[in-house]
């Protein structure tokens, strides 16, 4: 009888602990969203866009470091310097940061590596758009009107608005706009750039537009598509070669 209880005893542990060890398991499957660290001038993106006013991202350096480093370096070589929004998508994403404006360009450098690690595509998240190919992100990039959680193992996430939200909220519809939101001057918030006023921003979206549009080959013709139709409940994104964009749907 007491040969019972003792075996007994040792099974009621044995359980104990496979029960208190499996939320730790569980908690090991799923990585925790790294918090934000505080805000530093030398991580801050500053795009002033012709909606009329500054919009401020905080960047990630700790989850994706070369991505934020490219950004870095487009924005210190003046790449984005009158760049439009080419494809904006309403209860999406705006996107942008193509030369060509046409979704299929990018910079002279080398696409990057994926640094997918954990910050998730809520209201205002910042990610790099790619081709199919995971490690094939370069210059441009996107902002989210809302959030898309399903994108999250995807796309590289680098940073979230801070500041600014509303004049993303501002940014001219279309795949591609007629009338494209184009950013007039980018910097890092650590070289001290003075923020161009509304008057000033204004003044640049009418002196350029629509010319700004015919200058970079943007596709003005109704009804010319730029990329598959949005669904209302969209299943997770997926790219067709050869446009860099977030997509929100498989392809065909």
């Amino acid at each position: 009888m007491r040969l019972l209880t003792f075996l007994g005893g040792l099974s009621g542990l044995f359980m104990a602990g496979l029960l208190a060890a499996q939320p730790a398991v569980e908690s090991q499957a799923q990585p925790a969203v790294p918090p934000p660290p505080a805000v530093e001038p030398e991580n801050v993106w500053n795009l002033d866009l012709t909606t009329g006013g500054r919009v401020s991202i905080q960047l990630r350096p700790d989850v994706a470091p070369n991505h934020v480093e490219r950004i870095k370096t487009l924005t210190r070589q003046g790449f984005y310097n009158g760049l439009v929004f080419h494809r904006v998508v309403e209860g999406f994403m705006a996107q942008g940061g193509d030369p060509t404006a046409t979704g299929t360009g990018g910079s002279d450098l080398p696409d990057l590596a994926a640094e997918i690690r954990g910050l998730p595509h809520v209201r205002g998240a910042v990610g790099m758009a790619r081709a199919q190919d995971l490690n094939s992100a370069n210059s441009q990039f996107y902002i989210m009107f809302v959030p898309r959680l399903t994108m999250d193992s995807d796309y590289t996430v680098v940073g979230r608005v801070i500041s600014g939200m509303n004049f993303v909220d501002l940014i001219e519809r279309g795949e591609p706009p007629l009338n494209p939101t184009r950013i007039v001057r980018a910097s890092i918030g650590s070289d001290n750039v003075p923020a161009l006023s509304a008057e000033e921003l204004r003044a640049a979206a009418s002196q350029n537009a629509p010319a700004s549009a015919a200058d970079l080959g943007l596709l003005l013709q109704p009804g010319t598509p730029a990329g598959p139709e949005v669904p209302a409940a969209a299943p997770p994104p997926r790219e067709l070669e050869p446009a860099r964009s977030p997509q929100a749907r498989p392809p065909r």
